[in-house]
């Protein structure tokens, strides 16, 4: 590393080989490690519905809790499932149970146990993409639209990390406040915020005509997050994206999205928040649109 570089703090330079600090600040400071594996040992609870989800009402949650309820809401009551909290700010992803359906101990994760033996599914793209073609819903079949869809949806997997793991994390949790970190992811979230609006200008939804799985996954976080989870959205002008809002609050005005995004919620306004939920009956303490 040139001298000429400053540092921080004043006089880092990386080792050689790097190694793990005893102790790290900032919000997930105590949780991270350099290794994987369960860190305690501690079972699944199971429910009676056929498919047992195991999340948080992060954005990533939401896309799946989301999907479930717009498939319960669409007619497919084979769609009924049991939402298990896994709270990841107490490190309740590092259980047994839940790295044995999830090796990177990453929410959400799903098991369908409709089929024998019990399928697990990791990674919320490909939980939408499953229940997708599950129950032939929210991916179109004419190839067009379908590659539209999965543009958007990889596009989404990819490009969230920016915004989660760069900007949130300097923005929001990151113990000190480096300028050149959020510059740096500053400038690619509104990169990617450009691309969603220009790309709205001429269609209702994000591969064309046709409300998709790439619409539930994008959702949650361009400008959810942004708003909620991280609240950058007047340091980011999120205002200015007029496209982009105009589909936010079109899909945000569906009865099943205001459902599936309150649930394993742990934080946000009163009614807001679902911490379980077993039964539809579950969102009758809760003031949602109908």
């Amino acid at each position: 590393m040139s001298n000429d570089i400053p540092s921080l703090p004043a006089g880092y330079t990386p080792p050689k080989v790097w190694a793990p600090k005893a102790d790290y600040a900032g919000a997930f400071g105590s949780i991270n490690r350099p290794v994987s594996g369960a860190r305690f040992e501690r079972e699944l609870p199971v429910g009676r519905h056929p498919f047992q989800l195991y999340s948080q009402g992060t954005p990533n949650g939401q896309k799946v809790t989301i999907m479930l309820e717009e498939l319960l809401a669409a007619g497919h009551a084979g769609a009924e499932y049991d939402a298990w909290l896994v709270d990841i700010f107490k490190g309740d992803q590092f259980g047994s149970g839940f790295v044995g359906i999830n090796p990177n101990s990453k929410i959400p994760a799903l098991v369908d146990r409709s089929v024998e033996p019990a399928l697990p599914i990791f990674e919320s793209g490909s939980i939408l993409v499953y229940l997708a073609e599950r129950f032939g819903a929210f991916l179109p079949t004419e190839p067009r639209a379908r590659a539209e869809t999965f543009n958007w949806l990889m596009w989404q997997v990819g490009a969230a990390p920016f915004v989660g793991g760069g900007l949130g994390h300097f923005y929001a949790y990151a113990p000190v406040k480096i300028e050149y970190a959020i510059d740096r992811y500053a400038m690619e979230t509104k990169r990617q915020l450009h691309v969603l609006d220009s790309r709205l200008a001429s269609r209702e939804f994000l591969a064309g005509d046709q409300y998709t799985i790439a619409d539930m996954a994008v959702w949650p976080w361009y400008p959810g997050s942004l708003y909620g989870v991280y609240g950058t959205h007047e340091f980011l002008a999120v205002e200015q994206y007029e496209n982009l809002l105009r589909w936010h609050r079109a899909i945000a005005a569906r009865p099943a999205v205001a459902r599936g995004r309150v649930v394993n919620r742990t934080s946000g306004a009163p009614g807001e928040c679902l911490r379980e939920r077993h039964d539809a009956g579950d969102f009758d303490s809760l003031s949602l649109p109908k």
